[in-house]
């Protein structure tokens, strides 16, 4: 059964629909978004979740759909926080299913879409989603801005719990602008008032969105004055690195340590050079 605290939990206009994919890496699931404005006809649909591959992809899809399209409502977009397979997975069956079309910032994942790019406004659900580009888990990475609920909706860039890794295909140096602008954001205003609450790809919802990305700034500024010191000590590749900085972590959790740490060795040489 779905985590009650996190299935259904949310804001007014964006309900969660937590998948059935728990991991190591994914927490409790895909958290996938069903947002529109209380009595829209449309609805959007983020992160449609994994791959329809199994029984329980399809009935993850099926169930978004049937909760989508309560009332006589109707998915007028999909929409990819970035190109994983777990948030992207299922979007091309979902498709099939909804009759929608897919945007994504990458244009490979767009199906009947021109897709988006950072300031863009998607009002399908009959309220404002604004297009925030928030590049470093991945290159692709986007957020989106709810200004009616003052929330963020921010897929992998920030999660529910825990800290995000930097993907293979993200880079340090652009995660940390995007925590530093997401950061100003939190702590500035829109124009509605203030960012109070964070909605993220998987885990629970998150209600001080300034508290929590100065703890994710302070943890990566920790990380790379960790590997600095691994360095020092005579660590020369990223495997004893991680054997070094993460020795207290899972060993399950390594080969991600890894690639995080090939990011933070990229970053530090960009720095030095």
């Amino acid at each position: 059964m779905p985590d009650p605290s996190i299935d259904g939990s949310g804001s007014e206009r964006a309900r969660c629909v937590l998948a059935p994919n728990p991991s190591a890496m994914t927490l409790d699931g895909t958290n996938t978004w069903i947002v529109a404005e209380p009595g829209s006809s449309g609805v959007v649909v983020v992160d449609p979740g994994p791959a329809a591959s199994d029984e329980r992809g399809e009935e993850h899809l099926r169930r978004v759909l049937e909760l989508a399209t309560a009332g006589d409502r109707r998915v007028a977009q999909i929409v990819l926080t970035h190109g994983h397979l777990d948030h992207c997975g299922g979007a091309a069956r979902f498709a099939e299913l909804s009759g929608a079309p897919v945007g994504a910032l990458d244009p490979a994942l767009r199906l009947g879409s021109e897709g988006f790019t950072p300031g863009d406004v998607i009002t399908a659900g009959g309220c404002e989603l604004r297009v925030v580009g928030t590049p470093g888990h991945s290159a692709d990475s986007l957020s989106l801005l709810l200004e009616a609920d003052h929330a963020l909706l921010t897929g992998d860039t920030v999660l529910g719990r825990g800290t995000a890794v930097i993907a293979q295909d993200g880079g340090l140096g652009p995660y940390l602008r995007t925590l530093e602008e997401l950061r100003a954001l939190a702590g500035g205003s829109i124009r509605s008032g203030k960012l109070d609450v964070l909605l993220p790809g998987h885990g629970p919802v998150l209600t001080d969105p300034a508290g929590v990305l100065d703890y994710y700034i302070a943890h990566r500024k920790e990380r790379l004055d960790q590997v600095r010191a691994a360095l020092e000590a005579g660590a020369r590749t990223p495997a004893e690195v991680v054997a070094i900085v993460y020795a207290e972590v899972d060993k399950s959790l390594w080969p991600a340590a890894e690639r995080s740490v090939r990011a933070q060795l990229d970053y530090l040489r960009s720095t030095w050079s």
